[in-house]
Order: C-alpha cells, then sequence, then structure tokens
C-alpha cells in the first residue's frame, strides 16, 4: 500500500482508536510523527508516548488519554496543510481552535511546535493540524 500522506493516516489512526474507546493506537514510526505525537503529550491529548521495535519495525504507539467517565480528550483532530495545498502561518496570524480550547500543530525551523508555544516564541511555519 503506498501512502501519500503518512501525517494524515496518522490522525486518522488516532480518530478511529478514540472513537473505539481504545486505551492505545499504533502508527508507523517517523521522525515527524515523533515529534507531533510529542506535542500531543505535551499538551495533554495523550498521556506516553513509546517507541516500540527497530529498525523497519519501529513503531510510535500512544496511550490515549480519557476523561475520568471515560469521555474523549480529543473531539476531532483535523489535518490542515495537505501535500496537494500546503498552508504556512505568521506567528501572528496563527488560527485559533475553539476558541483557544483546541490547539494547532505547526511545524517550524524550531521543530514541531503547538500554537501556543509558536506565539511564545515568536515563530510561524506549516499548519500540520489542528485538535480540539
Amino acid at each position: 500500500m503506498s501512502m501519500n500522506d503518512p501525517i494524515s493516516d496518522m490522525l486518522t489512526r488516532i480518530r478511529n482508536a478514540t472513537r473505539n474507546g481504545n486505551p492505545e493506537v499504533s502508527i508507523p514510526y517517523s521522525k515527524l510523527k515523533n515529534e507531533l505525537a510529542n506535542v500531543l503529550r505535551r499538551e495533554g491529548y495523550v498521556n506516553a508516548v513509546r517507541v516500540d521495535g527497530q529498525g523497519h519495525e519501529r513503531r510510535l504507539v500512544l496511550e490515549l488519554r480519557y476523561g475520568p467517565d471515560g469521555e474523549h480528550v480529543i473531539h476531532n483532530i483535523d489535518r490542515v496543510s495537505k501535500p496537494g495545498r500546503r498552508v504556512y502561518s505568521e506567528a501572528g496570524a496563527i488560527p485559533r481552535v475553539r476558541g483557544g480550547m483546541g490547539i494547532c500543530i505547526l511545524s517550524t525551523s524550531k521543530g514541531v511546535l503547538s500554537d501556543r508555544e509558536c506565539r511564545k516564541q515568536r515563530v510561524g511555519g506549516e499548519v500540520l493540524c489542528k485538535v480540539g
């Protein structure tokens, strides 16, 4: 199976796992996906991120977070910038998600950061996805 957009695949796997109430989700490893997962961890959307296996067998395992009564922490997670249409944003124009309740994740010159981290460091970049 050829995959044109591995980030979109990752977000779909997370979306499906949260809808099914799975405790964790496994995704083929890449550096970018690892950085994206760590932003989700820092912002409190997942409990833990770990890498299983070696070489080509490496997988990224995200321990999903739910509320005390099993309610979803991730309500929606959408790709913004796609391979066919890249979306960039300056530091001052980063979109707000759910009135500041959600986050945007951007790929910047300083690594993959949340919108909050981007505003603090005054850096813009490619808007990878929105999480709410």
